[in-house]
């Protein structure tokens, strides 16, 4: 190639070889092209006397004098007419002094935010005081693009310690404009980062409260991918899924009918990977299950017994299943179900979805793009209002106005507060009046169904008593509980002392339990000549373990007469059977005693 220096009427001299050390910039370009390009530089000095114009053409600028690279196409290719014509480069670099884009060009780029364009926060905020109509497809699209930005770092930062104050600053958004953003980055933030997942369903349970619509969206967008991930066998997804289908289900935005689905799912048709998976989820969720439905729980535990004595899996997925019943045997005592500083729901108002596998699911993809609203600030003004509800909060302009006003503005505070409570005290009373009462039995028929259930349910006494506490029965329904325990009790073939067991728990629990069951022995003593031989035995062998724990007093044989007049057959087999069962808790020296 010739030097900057050479004339194009000249034939170039042929290249020399140099040092490396050389000071020429030109001269080491020319090294460097000899030793690469040698004969292909000698082929073309012909050409490049032939047409000097064409040199030129391709002479560099004084401001690169570094030789093109080897791997550069553009500098190999052959210069075109154009270029041949052109005194410089072909495409020139843009001056740095290149004016910036104008305000208007940003906010045509608002379009499309992933076209690459920035705007920086205070230009931004500039161009939103810059729009008058807030209406409008620009502001919209800010105030969208503000909204995800915000719920992205809320559930980024969010933590078990800090967790009380991102809920606050959570409901302060527009969630129900944003619960597909929501969904969506609380999804991706729990497959990033799984240990976090019970922090990330205690936030879904205290927005599930207020706004049922998001629990239920996410619990469909996961059982979505829970779905689809399954049928790809992709167990990274179905792992991250399962795990926070499990926490929701410990927090009740979730039935456990669900949970008991996808272990069945998973058990069906055994592999290495389904198994892990349903290890996995039974780890998280099995206190709960445990707690709520243990016969489902233990068929689950069966099915798993019977697939690791068939041997069909692989002998680390063995291990693993046999590491959960070690769990099971512990009483999944590192796995509770919610853990510490997480449970900040009250049972009470939780909202539980009835979601099934097999439903239709409605993911809602359309929530996590932009779309124009045209009742934005109506929409705006509602959200407004019931965030004011959530939080317990005035409105900015009630709190300027309220510091500029004086004493007098608290005085009419004042006088509307008592009014209020005036006119809240004359509705409660106008409702006590119009109160309906049921005279159909529907309540208490409804009581007694789940109280036979409940039993019928349980596996032993205790349980059955935790989940009859549970159903909260009112100090007026105390009687329908305790005439539930003898019925049932009189009902089976020969007396268990499941019956007896759980009547002294409730007697021991508080004396309003104790003073029902003594009006219940009151009352089945009275109509003890309708029983038939085998219930009036069960019956009494119930109250002869009740007076022998001491779980009732002796003061009940108050009305009993022991006389041929006010004694029948039925009773007078009633009362020896309670006195047999005494003889046979206490023993005969300590009943004489007590007699």
């Amino acid at each position: 190639m010739p030097s900057r220096n050479h004339s194009p009427s000249r034939s170039p001299s042929p290249p020399a070889r140099r040092s490396r050390g050389g000071n020429s910039s030109d001269s080491g370009s020319d090294s460097d092209s000899s030793r690469g390009r040698g004969g292909r530089r000698r082929r073309r000095s012909d050409a490049e006397d032939a047409s000097p114009a064409s040199s030129r053409g391709r002479r560099r600028s004084p401001s690169a004098s570094r030789s093109p690279r080897r791997g550069d196409r553009a500098a190999r290719q052959p210069p075109s007419d154009a270029d041949a014509d052109a005194p410089g480069p072909a495409t020139a670099p843009v001056p740095a002094s290149a004016p910036a884009p104008s305000a208007g060009t940003a906010t045509l780029s608002l379009a499309g935010r992933a076209s690459g364009a920035y705007i920086p926060p205070a230009r931004l905020r500039a161009m939103q005081a810059a729009i008058t109509d807030k209406s409008s497809d620009d502001y919209q699209r800010m105030t969208w693009e503000a909204l995800k930005k915000s719920i992205n770092g809320l559930i980024n930062k969010v933590s078990v310690p800090n967790i009380k104050n991102i809920v606050p600053e959570l409901f302060a958004e527009n969630l129900l404009r944003g619960r597909g953003l929501l969904c969506r980055s609380i999804m991706k933030a729990q497959a990033a980062s799984l240990p976090f997942t019970p922090v990330y369903a205690a936030v879904i349970a205290v927005i599930n409260t207020k706004f049922p619509v998001i629990g239920e969206l996410l619990l469909h967008r996961l059982l979505n991918q829970f779905r689809r991930a399954f049928k790809r066998s992709d167990k990274p997804v179905c792992l991250a899924s399962s795990k926070f289908l499990a926490h929701l289900v410990n927090q009740r935005v979730a039935n456990e009918v669900i949970a008991l689905q996808i272990l069945f799912l998973l058990i069906e048709r055994p592999t290495d990977d389904s198994v892990e998976v349903a290890v996995g989820f039974m780890r998280d969720v099995g206190a709960f299950l445990s707690e709520e439905s243990p016969r489902a729980t233990h068929a689950v535990f069966e099915s798993l017994r019977s697939v690791l004595h068939e041997g069909s899996i692989d002998k680390r997925t063995q291990y693993m299943v046999e590491v959960l019943f070690q769990v099971r045997r512990e009483k999944f005592r590192d796995h509770v179900i919610v853990p510490a500083g997480l449970d900040i729901v009250d049972e009470a108002d939780q909202i539980t979805h009835r979601v099934q596998l097999s439903d239709e699911l409605q993911t809602m993809d359309t929530l996590n793009v932009f779309r124009f609203d045209p009742e934005f600030l109506d929409n705006e003004a509602k959200y407004a209002t019931m965030k004011r509800e959530i939080l317990g909060e005035e409105s900015d302009d009630d709190d300027e106005d309220g510091d500029d006003e004086g004493d007098d503005d608290d005085d009419e505070e004042e006088e509307e507060e008592e009014d209020e409570a005036e006119t809240a005290a004359k509705l409660k009373e106008a409702q006590r009046q119009l109160e309906i009462k049921d005279q159909t039995n529907t309540n208490i028929t409804n009581l007694r169904r789940g109280i036979y259930l409940t039993i019928m349910s349980s596996l032993n006494f205790e349980e059955c008593a935790h989940k009859l506490m549970k159903l909260n029965i009112p100090l007026e329904h105390q009687m329908e509980l305790c005439n539930m325990i003898i019925e049932c009790c009189s009902q089976e073939r020969t007396y268990i002392s499941f019956y007896g067991l759980l009547a002294e728990r409730f007697c021991r629990i508080s004396r309003d339990w104790a003073a029902s069951f003594a009006r219940a022995f009151e009352e089945t003593y009275k109509t003890i000549h309708r029983f038939e031989t085998n219930r009036l035995r069960n019956t009494a062998k119930l109250f002869g373990h009740l007076l022998a724990t001491d779980a009732l007093t002796w003061n009940v044989f108050a009305i009993v007469r022991v006389t041929e007049v006010d004694t029948t057959a039925s009773s007078r087999i009633f009362l020896k059977t309670i006195f047999a069962e005494l003889s046979a808790g206490l023993g005969l020296a300590k009943l004489a005693q007590r007699l």
